[in-house]
Formats: structure tokens, sequence, C-alpha cells
């Protein structure tokens, strides 16, 4: 028998996002883009199914192996990763080793340019490389493996060695020619295209792209 209050409506996906920057140059704007959501959307930033699981406050650890596992350990709960592009972002190893543990992860992908935000100055700056264009996956006899660019060139991946297993909905590699990471992400200009009102979309889309 059909209830006379029809179907209850479907909660949201509850989508935890990490954010990957250069925080010794975009800490100031970065802080700007993680915050605007709440600003704008307090009401409804629960049902938009938007958190952030950031882990830039705890930056200041040294040494790699306690930066990876410091990153893993921030990745695990979230479902999208954006990966916010400044002036020399995309030449971090912390962001690439970011990305590549987003793809171990199975996280969806998105880009989104901030050199146009004023800094505490308010001077803009240079826009940078997208970091997605950097790090890509390859076929190595049947396993797929991640790369990075490197003086031009693509080299495999030293910080992360072992194969990976793509979202279903990503194109496969078939042989050593690099697919891009950028190929599976959306790359959006957070000052001309209203990131205030639309980061939200932004992340839900990353999230459908990889059926999350």
């Amino acid at each position: 028998m059909a209830s006379i209050f029809g179907a209850m409506p479907a909660q949201p996906a509850k989508r935890r996002v990490f954010f990957s920057f250069h925080y010794q140059n975009d800490i100031w704007k970065v802080n700007q883009v993680r915050n605007s959501w709440r600003y704008n959307h307090e009401n409804t930033r629960e049902s938009e199914g938007f958190f952030d699981g950031s882990i830039w406050e705890s930056s200041r650890r040294t040494g790699p192996e306690s930066l990876k596992s410091l990153i893993r350990e921030g990745i695990k709960n979230t479902s999208v990763t954006c990966v916010l592009v400044g002036a020399a972002t995309y030449e971090r190893r912390w962001v690439r080793y970011e990305l590549a543990r987003s793809v171990v992860k199975g996280n969806g992908l998105l880009a989104v340019k901030i050199n146009l935000m004023g800094n505490q100055q308010g001077y803009v700056s240079q826009e940078g490389p997208n970091p997605l264009d950097y790090m890509g996956v390859y076929n190595a006899g049947g396993a797929i493996r991640l790369a990075e660019r490197k003086n031009g060139n693509w080299v495999k991946y030293d910080d992360y060695t072992q194969a990976v297993d793509l979202p279903a909905t990503w194109v496969k590699p078939h042989d050593t020619t690099v697919i891009r990471l950028s190929r599976y992400a959306g790359l959006y200009c957070y000052k001309t295209q209203g990131g205030g009102a639309n980061f939200s979309s932004w992340v839900r889309q990353a999230a459908a792209d990889v059926g999350r």
C-alpha cells in the first residue's frame, strides 16, 4: 500500500572536499575560498552536502614521511579534491602527492584558478599552469601507474609507485602514452566565474563525474 505522504526526500551525499594548494604563497586567498561558502550558504551548507576536509592547519609538520602520512589521513574521508591554482602551485611536490593520493582514493577532481583574487594588499598574481596538466596516468604492461611532468618530459612518479585503479567513468590509458589528470577534471576561475556562489555546484559536478 502506497503512503499518502509520498516518498521521503533523499538525503544529499556528504561530500568532504580536500583542498590542495601552495601554502606559503596562497594561504590568504585559500582562506577566502574555504570560508566563502560558509558565509554565503550558512543555512544550506549541510543540505548542499559540502564539508571542508582540509588539513592546512597542520601543514607545519616537517619530514617527507610525516607529510605523506598527514596527507593520507587528510584525504581519507573526502570524496572530492580541489586544487587551488596560483602562480607556482603546479611545481610543488606535496601538491602533486595530494593529487596522486586523490587518484588512489578515487576522488573527483577539479581545479580552481585563484590568481585574480587579491592578497592581503589587494594584489593579484600571475596565472600559473594547471597542476592537473603535470600529473597523469599511463599503462605499464597492464598496470595503470602515475606519472609526473618534469623538465618538459613525462617520468614515472616516484612518491607513489604502486598500480592504481581508476574510477569507472575515466578513460583508461591503453599504453605508455600519458593521460593528464586535467582530462578528468573541470577548470574554473574563482573570480570571473562567481566562485562564491558557484563553488558548491562545481564540487557536486566533480563528485558526479566519478559517481560519488
